[in-house]
């Protein structure tokens, strides 16, 4: 019945001069025909494969219609488009541009997987499994740029931690007192190559709702510095961490590493102290009815847990103001090991790393990566690798739209001007056609990127 009614066609009376009737009734037609662009993405830079290459599959083969690259390609390629939800994959089976994206022929192919396939699919997969995926990720993000750059002075790596809230029984999901709710906090890692502005993801790991800021960071860099270093042997690498993330292990890391660290850390009594000299001025002439701008200064401090190693910390002294509040001293307090100055330490280098709040943003906002309904822990962790492994490819669009309109756009920009496309495919022994509107408003830019990842002009 659901069928004969979404075929049905409505009237519409009174809109224009001529009877306007809408019909549901082109078959070999998709209203996502611009995502080829992300399957040429895909191929080149082998990101689907070598991820789905992690996985074993134990089904019995006879008996498998749908491989687990193809389910991998499947949702990661619907959730780019906009289609987070598992749900959606009945609505997307038969679609012939989504089958294309699959490997499978849009005309002939069968229909893709059900939501009970993608189910047992995301069920499936270990923790061991997990890991390799989320290594595979980080290794094709790295060899893409590799091929990209092939001189870097610096790489600069930022960790963050985030809010994913949960509803239901989610395993490890915990209530949060910072956040007042019940969620995960995964922690995103994102690189950025000498002083180019974007921050490139290489993985989002899932955590407990309990979990401190700086759980998993020492474990995610240990498999990542090796491969930063084969890959660019001769970069400068730098890391930039919020103040969750202190500690005397992971400066002591840092510095058997050679890594350049910018750290934010917590106030204390001793580092009040050593800022005071620094606030009393501007408290003083907030009081005389001047203007305040922030100070910097610098200490050598030591915790009692850093075993009397003094370390360089950066002071910037300020005044928080609000409207209808009382000033308040907001003194901020960097450690690093970086010789500048500190008022470029604090602007330059270390305020730089807030832009991964726009990037998780979109993470969120634009491909749903905290939609981790599942009830296993370790399903949900592959609901965000695929959310990752969408949002990498859409960085990658990104990056070949760099000489058109779209080069700043953000996810769902890209969506709109790029992917959602109504087209038509006609399909012949020889080859497959896919027939745009003549009106596409971004038909310049689309084949621009299109070139960009191999096609030729026709």
């Amino acid at each position: 019945m659901s069928n004969d009614i979404t075929k049905q066609g409505v009237l519409f009376k009174g809109l224009t001069k001529k009877a306007l009737v809408a019909r549901f009734d082109q078959q070999l037609a998709s209203s996502d025909g611009g995502a080829i662009l992300l399957k040429a993405c895909d191929e080149r830079l082998g990101l689907s494969a070598s991820i789905a290459a992690c996985l074993r599959d134990a089904r019995q083969q006879s008996k498998v219609a749908h491989s687990y690259r193809e389910i991998f390609q499947q949702r990661m390629f619907g959730i780019a488009c906009g289609y987070a939800d598992g749900n959606d994959a009945a609505r997307l089976a038969d679609d012939p541009v989504f089958k294309l994206l699959a490997g499978r022929d849009p005309v002939t192919g069968l229909a893709l997987a059900s939501q009970p396939t993608l189910s047992r699919f995301e069920n499936a997969v270990s923790s061991a499994e997990l890991l390799r995926m989320s290594e595979a990720l980080a290794a094709a993000v790295i060899r893409r740029h590799r091929r990209r750059k092939r001189k870097v002075r610096r790489i600069t790596i930022d960790l963050d931690p985030t809010e994913d809230p949960t509803h239901g029984g989610q395993q490890l999901s915990f209530f949060n007192w910072h956040y007042d709710r019940w969620c995960y906090l995964p922690l995103a890692g994102f690189l950025s190559f000498d002083n180019e502005p974007d921050q490139y993801l290489f993985c989002y790991a899932l955590r407990a709702g309990n979990a401190v800021a700086k759980v998993g960071c020492l474990s995610i860099l240990k498999r990542l510095l090796p491969r930063l270093r084969k890959a660019f042997p001769k970069a400068r690498i730098r890391i930039r961490l919020d103040a969750g993330f202190t500690g005397p292990e992971l400066y002591e890391f840092f510095e058997e590493e050679g890594l350049e660290y910018v750290v934010c850390m917590g106030k204390n009594a001793v580092l009040l102290r050593f800022a005071e000299p620094l606030m009393a001025p501007l408290r003083a002439a907030l009081e005389a009815g001047e203007d305040i701008n922030p100070s910097f200064g610098e200490c050598r401090y030591a915790a009692h847990s850093w075993k009397k190693h003094k370390r360089r910390v950066i002071i910037k002294a300020d005044i928080a103001l609000h409207p209808g509040r009382e000033p308040k001293d907001n003194p901020r307090f960097i450690v690093t090991n970086l010789k500048t100055t500190p008022k470029f330490i604090y602007r330059k280098v270390y305020c730089a790393r807030g832009d991964i709040e726009n990037r998780i943003k979109e993470l969120k906002l634009g491909l749903e990566i905290d939609r981790t309904s599942c009830t296993s822990f370790n399903a949900n962790q592959l609901r965000v690798l695929m959310t990752a492994a969408a949002y990498v490819l859409m960085q990658e669009l990104r990056l070949k739209a760099r000489h058109t309109g779209c080069a700043r756009a953000q996810v769902n920009t890209l969506r709109l001007r790029l992917l959602k496309l109504g087209v038509w495919i006609e399909s012949s022994l020889r080859r497959i056609v896919l027939h745009f509107p003549t009106s596409t408003p971004y038909a310049d830019d689309w084949r621009r990127i299109a070139c960009s990842v191999g096609a030729v002009p026709t």
